[in-house]
């Protein structure tokens, strides 16, 4: 997964830096798209709950199929809101989660949502997507730098 984030990023510079066209202006997709783009939200939402996470992936996602970046947020706000009580339950009902903890993270990511929304509707299109790039490229990085903790483990 680090390495197709590179990749992205890497797409992403390159068009950023009009050395190949990149990226869209899309809000919507429809035909083969919209299939591919439904396929990989659900891998993507698969994936998250194994711990990989959803938001760097579904950005570059969108990125890829053309679309604008503003609209990654709304689709990955909409995926995690239909994901995480699916994959949750398990442990609600054993009460295996921190309830002070997840009362917090409630109340300050409502708070965090309507922040980011207004951020994001502000932000000039050349930043935001430049934004994107960054936490995509900061995503990889975590990855590999779990990756190769996840190995010195096994090896030990």
């Amino acid at each position: 997964m680090g390495t197709a984030l590179i990749i992205v990023a890497l797409v992403m510079l390159a068009g950023k830096l009009n050395l190949m066209p990149a990226g869209g202006d899309a809000v919507g997709l429809h035909g083969a798209k919209l299939i591919i783009a439904i396929i990989g939200n659900f891998i993507l939402g698969a994936l998250m709950t194994l711990g990989i996470g959803l938001y760097a992936p579904c950005m570059a996602l969108v990125y890829s199929l053309g679309m604008s970046p503003k609209v990654a947020f709304p689709i990955m706000m909409g995926s995690c809101a239909f994901l995480m009580p699916a994959a949750s339950l398990k442990f609600i009902k054993e009460g295996a989660y921190d309830r002070k903890a997840s009362m917090a993270i409630t109340v300050f990511g409502l708070v965090g949502v309507f922040i980011a929304y207004y951020l994001v509707k502000s932000l000039p299109l050349n930043i935001l997507t430049w934004l994107v790039i960054v936490v995509i490229i900061y995503t990889a990085a975590m990855m590999f730098k779990s990756a190769s903790k996840a190995r010195k483990t096994v090896k030990a």
